[in-house]
């Protein structure tokens, strides 16, 4: 016998609570096919507009076929670009490299932006650079919080033997929310720092989206039951 203390039976959503669970779902299928097309595309009309200016006409599809082709600058510049780096890896790609940037560190304010976009460009983009390759938890900014962070390599030299401590110091990059570029390098004792299983992807998600996506979240289907279970 049922009291008016008991619990009802789940009712089953109506039609318009599976509509809108096939619409939320249809847009966690969608948006990010749609904005990944959308951004590679706006991406592709950006470079054609600054590369197929450069191009003599003569050398522009658009002249042969009636049509403006996007992505024609993309690949210009593609090859262009393998171009240079290949011959800037011989032995007369060095010495015109040198020659340049001894001309150019000879102007005051050209040699600083220079400089500073070299080195940039050189962390980002060289193949020799090393890269974060774990992903890590530490107490920061004090014991009680934990901050997600970058292990980037062992102290050594001055830092090593300045520190009070007696093992190895860890260099740690503890990124920013939602700006994961920017934050800070810090150094903490080997024992301090707790290694994740995740992948340096993985976790440069949960940063980006503060908290918001794990890794193996969840998927529509599981999305669409939760709605219906609302």
């Amino acid at each position: 016998m049922n009291t008016p203390f008991d619990d009802p039976l789940p009712r089953r959503p109506g039609l318009f609570g599976r509509l809108r669970s096939s619409f939320l779902t249809g847009i966690v299928v969608i948006a990010p096919v749609g904005l990944t097309i959308w951004l590679l595309w706006s991406v592709m009309g950006w470079v054609d507009g600054v590369v197929l200016p450069l191009v003599p006409s003569t050398f522009q599809p658009e002249q042969y076929i009636g049509i403006n082709l996007r992505g024609v600058g993309l690949i210009i510049f593609l090859l262009f670009t393998i171009v240079v780096g290949w011959v800037a890896k011989g032995i007369i790609g060095r010495s015109l490299i040198g020659y340049g940037e001894n001309l150019v560190n000879r102007m005051p304010v050209v040699r600083s932006i220079y400089s500073g976009i070299k080195q940039i460009s050189e962390t980002v983009f060289a193949q020799s650079e090393r890269s974060f390759e774990t992903a890590c938890l530490v107490q920061y900014p004090r014991r009680g919080i934990w901050a997600i962070g970058f292990i980037s390599t062992v102290a050594k030299g001055e830092i090593l033997n300045r520190a009070e401590t007696s093992g190895k110091l860890i260099s740690v990059f503890v990124p920013t929310t939602p700006n994961p570029t920017s934050g800070f390098l810090l150094y903490f004792p080997e024992e301090d720092v707790v290694e994740l299983d995740m992948s340096v992807e993985d976790a440069a998600k949960l940063v980006i989206s503060a908290g918001l996506v794990y890794p193996n979240g969840k998927t529509p289907i599981d999305v669409a039951e939760a709605v219906e279970q609302d």
